[in-house]
């Protein structure tokens, strides 16, 4: 008979762990009644996010539009500037 270990990993904000591990249980539980289940364990870790934050797709586009209109704004300028030497 052949048999497969099923391998899941979560990520939780620490204070809901607790819940999300009893809910699990119970999930568990209701899977041994329709199916054979061999062992098996839930195990918690902290875990620490490393490293600086990176920035979201829209965090980059807002930064890129505020950086598209700052040049448009000193584009206008310039040009401005350029017809007040003209006249």
């Amino acid at each position: 008979m052949e048999y497969r270990k099923i391998n899941v990993e979560l990520a939780v904000f620490a204070d809901e762990a607790d819940a999300v591990v009893a809910e699990l249980n119970s999930a568990i539980d209701g899977l041994e009644e329709r199916h054979t289940i061999f062992g098996g364990d839930i195990e918690v870790v902290a875990v620490e996010k490393g490293g600086a934050r990176r920035k979201s797709a829209l965090t980059h586009t807002l930064a890129a539009g505020g950086t598209a209109v700052a040049a448009v704004k000193l584009a206008g300028d310039k040009i401005a500037g350029a017809y007040r030497k003209v006249i």
